[in-house]
């Protein structure tokens, strides 16, 4: 299991909703809206800043 970098709910890597790369590194997603929210700003949430709870889909 993955952890969603934004929301941070376990993600499953074969059934994740959205997935990303930055710097190498591969990252998954429980929604797309996860994936944009990372997209926009990765290294907030990389910085172990993270929301509670999930953005939704």
């Amino acid at each position: 299991m993955a952890k969603d970098p934004v929301c941070g709910m376990d993600v499953d890597e074969a059934n994740a909703a959205a997935t990303a790369e930055h710097q190498g590194e591969k990252y998954y997603f429980c929604a797309p809206g996860c994936k944009a929210a990372f997209e926009a700003d990765p290294d907030k949430y990389l910085g172990g800043e993270k929301k509670s709870g999930c953005c939704g889909g």
